[in-house]
């Protein structure tokens, strides 16, 4: 088999593992041993979307950080999971498998004592945080020198980037983080910056504004020894066709040796508006997507036909239910679709397991760019108002299971 294929099935050997026999031993090392053993549920067929996608564009209300979010195409369907994401039984009876690497890594609101099981794990991609106390991120460090800090600066506004004047806002963004960033610990344990989350640029000229104002800031910054991640631009957005005129602020990452940020969420499953799992039924994105998987019609159609190696963050991924023409019930966070992952019959042990199996089969893809350098769940210990993205508790549990048997890719 190829090495695509020795991935997934190893994957899929540790998910089969974690949630029938071997995840209840996980949980009762963890004092949270279930009450019964739960035997794996059939593929159910999908029910039929009684809506049609309108071939104008959608705007997507991101809930982990409340901007639209424009998509160009239509949000895609519920499917059953992709046969890479199903677990089956697995042929070995051990309950802690060696797998393949992992670009997973998390999304940190606050320091919380389940971080340090992650990051003792040493196999976390990356760690995005709007905690930037100096002692803070130099524990993370210290403890997994590999791992990627993204901090996001938080006390800014919204732009309206039609009218912004691009250097002059990049001078005050740059005169109000450089006395937090410049601090020695922080500069030395912090790998890049963000600043205005998820901006919304509707023309070529706002993307011109927002270009100007990441290149210039990417400069300024680099200047003094401190990195920049830009762009984080939400879920579904920007429009495909914007790209080229945001060249400028790429180009300066690369020459500056920073990353491109960006979202990407999908409800009511991770896979939702990938390959087939599209609301028309004829639709077929093929190894695509319009809000998982997105960041490939981006480098396929516009940085790498223009040459630009540009490596590349997933700031903020998980279940988000604010993404507008998808089926299933409304919610926020992956907590408010437990039930109806269970009533679909997908749930075999828990539905934090069952999180845990979408966060595995959007690892397996990324693992295939390697201009991928990892993928923030959110959230771990997550800000207040987002608890129904939380996954402290169980879900957390067996994500730090499988984290901690699928190293890090260095």
């Amino acid at each position: 088999m190829d090495e695509n294929t020795q991935r997934r099935f190893s994957r899929r050997k540790f998910l089969a593992l974690s949630l029938t026999g071997a995840v209840a031993m996980i949980l009762e090392a963890c004092g949270l041993k279930p009450s019964h053993q739960v035997t794996p549920t059939p593929t159910k067929t999908p029910r039929a979307v009684p809506t049609t996608p309108s071939p104008q564009a959608t705007v997507v209300t991101s809930t982990a950080s409340n901007t639209p979010r424009p998509t160009d195409t239509p949000t895609p369907s519920p499917q059953p999971a992709p046969t890479s994401a199903t677990p089956t039984r697995a042929p070995v009876p051990t309950p802690f498998p060696p797998g393949p690497h992992t670009k997973l890594g998390l999304f940190v609101g606050y320091n919380h004592p389940a971080l340090w099981g992650f990051v003792e794990t040493r196999n976390l991609a990356v760690v995005k945080t709007v905690e930037y106390d100096r002692n803070f991120v130099a524990e993370i460090k210290s403890r997994s020198p590999d791992t990627i800090v993204v901090s996001r600066y938080t006390k800014l506004g919204q732009i309206d980037w039609e009218k912004a004047d691009p250097k002059a806002l990049a001078r005050a963004f740059v005169e109000k983080l450089l006395p937090i960033a410049a601090d020695p610990k922080r500069r030395k344990n912090i790998d890049a910056w963000e600043s205005y989350n998820e901006p919304v640029v509707n023309s070529p000229n706002a993307m011109s504004r927002l270009a100007e104002f990441e290149a210039e800031r990417t400069r300024l910054l680099a200047k003094e020894g401190i990195r920049s991640c830009i762009g984080n631009f939400g879920t579904g957005s920007p429009d495909l066709k914007l790209w080229p005129q945001f060249f400028p602020a790429l180009h300066a990452i690369v020459e500056n040796r920073g990353y491109l940020g960006l979202h990407e969420y999908s409800a009511p499953y991770m896979w939702f508006g990938t390959g087939k799992h599209q609301l028309n039924p004829s639709a077929d994105e093929g190894d695509e997507g319009w809000l998982t998987l997105r960041y490939r019609k981006v480098y396929r159609q516009h940085l790498i036909p223009a040459g630009l190696k540009v490596p590349l963050l997933i700031t903020e991924t998980g279940i988000d239910g604010a993404v507008r023409n998808r089926p299933g019930p409304p919610g926020k966070g992956w907590r408010d679709f437990a039930d109806f992952w269970k009533k679909e019959g997908y749930v075999r042990f828990s539905a934090g397991g069952f999180y845990v199996e979408q966060l595995a089969w959007y690892d397996a893809e990324l693992m295939q760019d390697d201009y991928v350098k990892g993928a923030a769940v959110y959230a771990l210990a997550a800000p207040p108002g987002w608890e129904s993205f939380e996954i402290i508790g169980e879900c957390a549990n067996i994500l730090r299971q499988y984290v901690s048997v699928h190293p890090r890719r260095k």
